[in-house]
């Protein structure tokens, strides 16, 4: 699993000119989900996220998480996070897990960030065309791959 994670002041998903969700101070999880992912990938990637120390404490030091600061989590599927570009212009997306395999581990994904974050994570549409506005704070942007854990 491959998450770009963006610590925001806001964010939403908007599907066909409709407001799906949106969050205020928080993260906005880019998550892929590849072929080779299952669950202990997952819950590895969600505790990572949940108490990555990317907010600033009182003296401005990037040493609280996104529990620690009672944030939000907008969580999106993104399977061009696994896009092949060694070759030619036209990236290849063959690493990506396919639909029946990617939706049943990304609605595991959000559900286990909920109850580690302790609040719902709020969501766009599995394989819907989505439009994510943002405003990145800092800009703080993370790139977790949990095939590079070790």
């Amino acid at each position: 699993m491959r998450a770009v994670i963006q610590r925001v002041t806001k964010a939403s998903v908007t599907i066909e000119s409709k407001l799906k969700a949106s969050v205020g101070k928080g993260l906005l999880v880019l998550v892929g989900i590849e072929e080779a992912d299952n669950e202990t990938d997952l819950e590895w990637l969600c505790s990572k996220i949940v108490q990555l120390r990317i907010f600033d404490d009182n003296n401005g030091v990037m040493n609280l998480s996104v529990q620690d600061i009672n944030g939000e989590i907008l969580a999106v599927s993104q399977f061009t996070l696994h896009a092949k570009t060694k070759k030619g212009n036209r990236p290849s997306y063959i690493k990506a897990a396919r639909p029946e395999q990617a939706i049943p581990l990304y609605n595991l994904f959000v559900t286990r960030l909920s109850q580690l974050l302790g609040r719902e994570v709020k969501t766009g549409e599995f394989g819907a065309m989505m439009q994510i506005e943002l405003v990145n704070d800092g800009p703080v942007t993370i790139i977790v791959d949990t095939k590079e854990r070790e």
